[in-house]
């Protein structure tokens, strides 16, 4: 196995089998599962034992769908400290560093500074949503 893909192994054998397991649910409930009989009370809409009131296709506000966007930036940005987190370590804990494509290699200094900038801008980004209100629900 090559080196560059021995550490991927794991969660590649990690997603087949929750890939597998859950194929094998699916399939057991329907095999083994109740037969539904169809009618207009076991199709209606159920929400928690209340009927529903109101159509389904009702709008929501844009800031809604904003918020939602914004989540998913400052998550994702939080997700790509992890790597990070795990170059920074290894360069801190070795004299070499961690070596770069083109050659030679960037220690931790090089990472923090990285990291620093990447920071700056998320506050800055941040910041200038709070300006423009992206953060009130008024």
């Amino acid at each position: 196995m090559s080196v560059w893909i021995q550490p991927y192994a794991a969660i590649g054998v990690t997603v087949l089998l929750v890939v597998l397991v859950a194929a094998g649910m699916l399939i057991a409930a329907h095999a083994i599962g109740p037969r539904h009989r169809h009618g207009a009370v076991k199709d209606s809409p159920y929400e928690s034992g209340m009927p529903v009131i109101g159509g389904t296709q009702q709008r929501f506000n844009v800031r809604f769908y904003l918020v939602a966007l914004l989540f998913l930036l400052f998550d994702v940005e939080v997700v790509l400290l992890w790597p990070w987190a795990l170059a920074f370590y290894r360069a801190s804990t070795s004299n070499v560093g961690i070596p770069l494509e083109g050659g030679g290699s960037a220690g931790k200094g090089f990472l923090l500074i990285a990291m620093s900038i990447f920071f700056v801008l998320l506050v800055f980004g941040l910041l200038y949503e709070w300006k423009k209100g992206a953060f009130q629900w008024d």
